[in-house]
């Protein structure tokens, strides 16, 4: 019994841990993706300069490559989320 209780103890520290690690890396994420806010001129349809700039750039060096990963994959299921035909944009990529 008392080894049943040991497990259940470490288990939960252990989720408690997963909980504070995943919570850290929304935020990180998140304010790395604001970051980002300084190329959103280069990403718009039809601009006459592409290319970006040095800031993002930079600003785009410095996220995690699994933080882009991820807000791109929310985000091409946002419309089916809001019962809106899926996007058709990724064979394009």
């Amino acid at each position: 019994m008392k080894s049943i209780v040991s497990l259940v103890v470490l288990t939960m520290v252990l989720l408690q841990s997963q909980v504070i690690q995943c919570q850290e890396q929304i935020t990180t994420c998140s304010a790395s993706l604001n970051n980002l806010n300084i190329c959103a001129p280069f990403v718009v349809p039809g601009i006459t300069n592409p290319n970006p700039s040095f800031d993002c750039c930079s600003a785009l060096q410095l996220m995690d490559h699994e933080c882009i990963c991820n807000t791109l994959r929310i985000t091409a299921h946002l419309p089916s989320q809001c019962n809106l035909p899926p996007l058709s944009c990724w064979s394009v990529i």
